[in-house]
């Protein structure tokens, strides 16, 4: 463990806070959604949604090459270049005049955000290993959590009293303010010694170990499926909570209240992680996540996909419930075998499993037909998935 680290809750709240950005970045936007698609003259209700999965898009784009590159050069550096790219893609979509500029800023945005998210993942691998990695995971993930409980409400009041690229100013001037605290407070975490020339052969090798590494790779295509489940629910929350179910501007309460359900999770899974095991909590959450999703297309099927708010709140609350329990596990158990080859492996990971994400969660997002019957039919598909995925997992183990 490099010395001179900040303390324990520093450390965490200084790597959630990095981490958040991509979380701010999507659930500040959800209620303007309609707002700048209407501004910016999309055809399709529905194509507003693409301001969520474009900047997934970057993330994925990014995340393959700032990890071997911090292997090289520290992961300092590259985090500065991920954050200047932040906020240039802040600005440009703040003065975007149509939608194709909108989007290009997004997917900058994106590849910015994807340095300090892969670059996260490999800080606290450089730190910590096994469950005490996890338990770090899942402390971060319940700071994470509070972001999407008050960014939609932060982004409805900006929306209400500045207008929506005023929310692209707060992107920016939070960036600054990272940057600056991890400038001051963060060390090196990966010492000269430690660190490995970038080449095209020596990247080619580290890519070649990781993605023929069968447990990490099942692990990572798992994450891919929830994910993608999740980026389903991103896409088409604000039309289903906020149209569809008439909320208006009570929308970011509901969907503050599913943040909690994630959060509460995350704090459990860093109580039972040390006890059970990771794989033994993932796999019984993604079960559980199973079996709700298709008890609940039962319902949505019976009800002409508008069952009552009620039972939607507690059928989401128990599912995300199941979903906190698999974040930060299925990331811990995808990096646990690569540590000598954390950078990389952080890059190759959260790349290829938000690749998986988006085509899945957009193909969920843009089937909205005004009824929660793709959301809730694609929770059961790909939890189905993830399940067998699984069990294929441990049978290699």
């Amino acid at each position: 463990m490099p010395s001179k680290l900040p303390r324990f809750g520093e450390f965490i709240t200084l790597i959630a806070l990095l981490s958040s950005l991509t979380a701010l970045a999507i659930d500040t936007m959800l209620p303007a959604l309609a707002t700048i698609g209407q501004e910016l003259g999309v055809t399709h209700e529905n194509e507003a949604q693409l301001i969520i999965s474009t900047l997934f898009l970057g993330l994925a784009s990014g995340q393959i090459f700032f990890g071997p590159l911090s292997d090289a050069t520290g992961r300092k550096p590259l985090m500065y270049v991920g954050l200047g790219m932040f906020m240039l893609g802040s600005l440009l979509s703040m003065l975007a005049q149509d939608f194709s500029h909108m989007l290009f800023g997004r997917f900058l945005q994106g590849l910015g955000a994807s340095a300090p998210r892969v670059l996260t993942m490999a800080l606290v691998r450089d730190c910590y290993a096994g469950a005490a990695m996890a338990r770090v995971m899942s402390f971060t993930m319940s700071i994470f959590i509070l972001v999407p409980m008050i960014a939609p409400s932060l982004g409805q009041g900006i929306l209400l009293f500045a207008g929506w690229r005023s929310i692209f100013t707060v992107f920016l001037l939070l960036a600054v303010i990272v940057a600056v605290w991890f400038w001051l407070r963060m060390p090196e975490t990966l010492p000269p010694d430690k660190r490995r020339a970038f080449t095209f052969r020596e990247f080619w090798r580290g890519l070649k170990e990781v993605v023929t590494h069968r447990i990490s790779m099942t692990y990572t295509a798992t994450t891919g499926m929830v994910f993608g489940a999740f980026l389903g629910y991103l896409s088409s929350a604000q039309q289903i909570l906020q149209i569809q179910y008439g909320l208006g501007e009570r929308f970011p309460l509901y969907f503050a209240a599913l943040a909690l359900s994630i959060g509460g999770a995350s704090l459990l899974n860093a109580r039972l992680v040390m006890r059970f095991g990771m794989h033994w909590l993932v796999m019984r959450a993604v079960i559980l996540f199973t079996v709700l999703s298709g008890l609940f297309l039962l319902v949505a099927y019976a009800t002409q996909g508008h069952p009552p708010l009620e039972s939607l709140m507690a059928y989401f609350m128990l599912t995300f419930l199941a979903l906190g329990m698999t974040f930060g596990n299925l990331n811990a158990l995808a990096m646990e075998p690569l540590g000598h080859v954390a950078g990389i492996a952080a890059s190759v990971i959260g790349s290829l499993s938000t690749l998986v994400a988006i085509p899945l969660g957009t193909l969920i997002g843009q089937s909205y037909n005004g009824t929660v019957l793709p959301l809730t039919g694609g929770f059961f598909l790909l939890g189905l998935l993830a399940t067998v995925a699984l069990f294929s997992g441990k049978k290699t183990t």
